[in-house]
């Protein structure tokens, strides 16, 4: 079963005759990625990059899993932004739990978070995973320095061999420079990869296997995802009919898409989500602004903005259609609370009630919305739902008008900073 995309919650927002409307400009879009002609063609690669991963790559990183919790009691991934945020979405979907605990540095700069994982370093066998396909992006660079020398001080020099991992491009750059240098194990980031896209690569690949994940079927939804999406026609392409949504949308005024979930494991998927349409779309003075609220925790909070706000925003909601775990509500003898109108129920039905009130009281409230529905939160599933927004944003920054695969505004800070620093 593929990804559902259900759109009750638009009616007298968009029509299929709207949709249809657009069905040109989806064409000309598909054309454009996979014939790469559009704007950024060189960054393309993630579209037939599930069927290009090879099993073998699966069965060594399974290999390269097994040996490492035989001398690692705790996983430390280096990386920021597109090798960061694909690496927690994943671990936080599927549970957040792990063989081995996986920590994070080199995604801010804040002293506290990595003097905690030096201290991880003293206390425990670790294994690190520096991915940057530089090696000299500012947060990691100065993380893997601080890093590697608390375990020069542990493992001596000769030590690391087997403890440093490296996640870099093939050829070039400060970090490639180090692997060779050093000896350390690494693996390639594809140069037709930008790192918002590269969950599904070794970025994402390395250090999931070694925090337990089924990367195999992962990299199978993955591969589901570029079978599912691969035509242009939008009466039958999910992925198409939602990027062909939120431009009519955003067409009507609404230039804030909301993310919405009712299942708190999504939490870091959005912000992954985030990173990839924000990058992606902002350019130009154009972009849907994406956010992302996590219920029914924040309908008592963001719930009142939703409701009664500004009329300038539209609503997807992502819900998963079987959940794991059953927890049935007990009757009480006497109902203070009034809720035996439950007992029996198991929890999730009244969640799935919640979200069905919160969809419906938006729309009457003047938000449009959409539900994409999953069959469950599993690897599988989640590596389908990668390629479902990968390929969405791809199709909906080229009807947009934009380069969805450059992101010339964040190096403006960077020169700032630099300069600040004193760094050439």
């Amino acid at each position: 079963m593929g990804i559902r995309l259900d759109i009750d919650g638009l009616k007298n927002f968009v029509t299929e005759a709207d949709i249809n409307s657009l069905s040109p400009a989806v064409t000309k879009a598909h054309q454009d990625l996979h014939g790469k002609t559009g704007a950024g063609n060189d960054f393309v690669g993630w579209v037939d990059l599930p069927s290009r991963t090879p099993d073998a790559l699966v069965s060594e990183l399974e290999s390269l899993a097994a040996e490492v919790r035989g001398h690692s009691q705790a996983i430390i991934s280096i990386g920021i932004g597109g090798s960061y945020l694909g690496i927690r979405s994943s671990l936080e979907f599927l549970g957040g739990e792990s063989s081995l605990p996986l920590y994070y540095a080199g995604h801010n700069m804040y002293t506290t978070d990595l003097a905690r994982v030096v201290r991880l370093i003293e206390q425990k066998d670790v294994t690190v995973v520096v991915i940057s396909k530089s090696g000299t992006t500012t947060e990691p660079a100065l993380a893997f320095r601080v890093v590697d020398a608390a375990m020069r001080r542990k493992y001596g020099a000769s030590g690391l061999k087997k403890r440093v991992i490296c996640v870099t491009d093939e050829k070039r750059g400060a970090l490639r420079q180090i692997a060779n240098r050093e000896g350390y194990r690494s693996y390639c980031i594809p140069d037709d990869v930008g790192g918002r896209f590269s969950v599904l690569t070794p970025v994402g690949l390395v250090p999931l296997a070694l925090a337990g994940v089924d990367i195999r079927a992962m990299v199978n939804g993955f591969r589901a995802g570029e079978k599912e999406y691969a035509q242009a026609d939008l009466a039958k392409n999910s992925c198409y009919r939602y990027a062909a949504i939120r431009n009519l949308l955003y067409r009507k005024g609404k230039v804030i898409e909301m993310m919405a979930s009712f299942y708190p494991n999504m939490q870091y998927v959005a912000e992954w989500w985030k990173q990839l349409y924000g990058e992606s779309e902002g350019k130009g003075g154009q972009g849907i602004f994406p956010a992302s609220t996590i219920l029914s925790t924040d309908l008592h909070s963001m719930g009142q903005m939703m409701q009664d706000g500004m009329r300038n925003i539209f609503e997807t909601f992502v819900s998963v259609d079987k959940v794991a775990d059953s927890v049935i509500v007990p009757s009480q003898a006497d109902d203070i609370d009034s809720f035996n109108c439950v007992a029996g129920r198991d929890l999730e039905w009244v969640n799935q009630q919640a979200y069905k009130a919160t969809a419906s009281a938006h729309y009457e409230g003047g938000v449009p919305n959409m539900t994409i529905a999953l069959e469950r939160a599993d690897a599988f599933n989640l590596g389908q739902l990668y390629y479902f927004f990968e390929k969405g944003v791809g199709i909906s920054g080229y009807i947009l008008g934009v380069n969805p695969f450059d992101q010339p505004g964040v190096e403006a800070y960077k020169k700032k900073m630099f300069a600040l620093l004193g760094k050439k």
